[in-house]
């Protein structure tokens, strides 16, 4: 979610560590789509998985919505 804390930079630096599949690039990309449309849904997966990641980018951080079911 966008918020007033987080740099473009930083947003891309840990989208990058902890997302799997994202690089630095696409990292940028996602923090234009949140800078601009004030959220952006960056990885899909099975559950327990999404929660580890939820909480690594939360932990880093970023300004996290709660996980979506299904």
């Amino acid at each position: 979610m966008n918020d007033d804390h987080n740099t473009f930079e930083g947003v891309a630096t840990i989208l990058s560590q902890f997302v799997p599949g994202v690089d630095y690039a696409k990292g940028m990309s996602f923090a234009n789509a949140i800078h601009s449309k004030g959220q952006a849904t960056v990885w899909r997966g099975d559950h327990e998985r999404a929660e580890l990641v939820w909480e690594q980018l939360k932990g880093a951080g970023l300004t996290m919505a709660p996980l979506a079911d299904g």
